[in-house]
């Protein structure tokens, strides 16, 4: 029997980046799908995209950051209305503010199931240490409690989130409770590369505190000392979030010399196909996309020994992790891959690859996914 599917996304282009093969599968079985998310500049290209394979696309008002109760109740009444004309039988959502008042709104319909994946906790619980992210905090439980009570089954990509959100009692063990291996990467689009013999790092990211940016600029300072052959590569832009960095801030990082810094690209595989070490010191993600993409590109990682990072990385095996918020620490490991040989590099290259097609495959991902909302 043919469902309604409706999608509620945080960004427009990640419905097709991100969920564009899952939304493919739920079509291929003959399943209806809409996608739903913020305008952007990228709004037109996504509905032409989904189009393109057969799916709808409708914008609603979202403020990304911070908490206006005026603008957020404004976001919840658009999906409500939203819902209402298109009478899912099914809703997924991700990305918290879209999970959150996707949640609120469905539980005025008894008849729809809501799957929120949550895909990171975001700034709301990282480094809850000043008086303003502490009330956040709060805000952002009552928010998610409300959202998650009446859903179907809850997803998401790290157990240390899953715990996070029980021990905090925002959703309680008995609600079903399922952790997948991120959105998964497709190992056509994103192919193994041969690795190169230049010592180039990479990092793709937002320009955001948390993501570890700051860090990677001062550890590349410090290796390019001792290696100044090595080459430090930066691809991401500025956010909204409100621990993005300030363009002033990244002009003086640019000028320090050290990191070469590309505005974001749709055609990273460019970037990987000649780094030959990828590197995210994120303070927590869900599963960061980024490294995925590096992983099947068969690329050593540094990562950070934090939640949702730690998972991509088997220490010493495919990378190296290293403590958050320590740029001595990611140098050091950086001059550690620099000291290696090539022949060590390329098996922990390969290692990378293996996980990625073990683990992170976006095929076994979303057979996943399907199984949880029962298509």
């Amino acid at each position: 029997m043919s469902k309604k599917i409706l999608i509620v996304a945080g960004h427009s282009i990640s419905l097709i980046k991100f969920r564009g093969e899952l939304l493919k599968k739920i079509i291929s079985k003959f399943h209806k799908v809409m996608g739903v998310a913020p305008p952007d500049k990228q709004s037109e290209e996504t509905k032409k995209k989904l189009k393109k394979i057969g799916a709808k696309f409708k914008t609603f008002n979202l403020v990304k950051a911070g908490l206006n109760p005026f603008e957020d109740f404004n976001s919840y009444r658009e999906l409500s209305k939203i819902f209402k004309s298109y009478n899912p039988d099914i809703i997924l959502a991700y990305t918290a503010k879209a999970v959150i008042y996707a949640g609120i709104a469905a539980r005025n319909y008894s008849n729809t199931s809501f799957y929120p994946m949550i895909t990171g906790v975001g700034y709301g619980f990282t480094n809850v240490n000043s008086i303003k992210k502490k009330f956040v905090n709060i805000i952002m439980k009552i928010l998610y409690y409300k959202s998650l009570k009446n859903a179907s089954a809850i997803i998401f990509q790290n157990h240390h989130d899953k715990k996070l959100f029980i021990n905090n009692k925002i959703i309680y063990k008995k609600k079903k409770i399922y952790v997948v291996s991120g959105s998964g990467v497709d190992l056509k689009i994103y192919p193994k590369f041969p690795l190169p013999k230049k010592p180039i790092f990479l990092m793709v990211s937002r320009l955001l505190i948390d993501k570890g940016v700051i860090e990677y600029f001062e550890a590349a300072k410090i290796v390019r000392r001792k290696f100044p052959d090595a080459v430090f590569k930066f691809v991401g832009d500025l956010d909204t979030n409100p621990t993005s960095i300030n363009s002033s801030k990244l002009k003086m990082l640019i000028n320090q010399g050290d990191v070469n810094y590309h505005k974001h690209s749709d055609k990273v595989q460019n970037y990987l196909k000649i780094c030959k070490f990828f590197v995210l010191p994120s303070y927590r993600e869900g599963t960061p996309r980024s490294t995925l993409e590096a992983l099947a590109s068969g690329r050593p990682i540094i990562t950070t020994n934090a939640p949702g990072c730690r998972e991509t990385v088997k220490h010493k095996k495919n990378g190296l992790l290293v403590p958050i918020k320590n740029s001595k620490a990611l140098a050091n490991a950086m001059i550690s891959l620099l000291n290696k040989k090539n022949s060590e590099l390329k098996i922990m290259a390969y290692e990378s690859f293996k996980l990625a097609k073990k683990k992170y495959d976006v095929k076994k991902v979303n057979k996943e996914i399907m199984k949880i909302i029962n298509l």
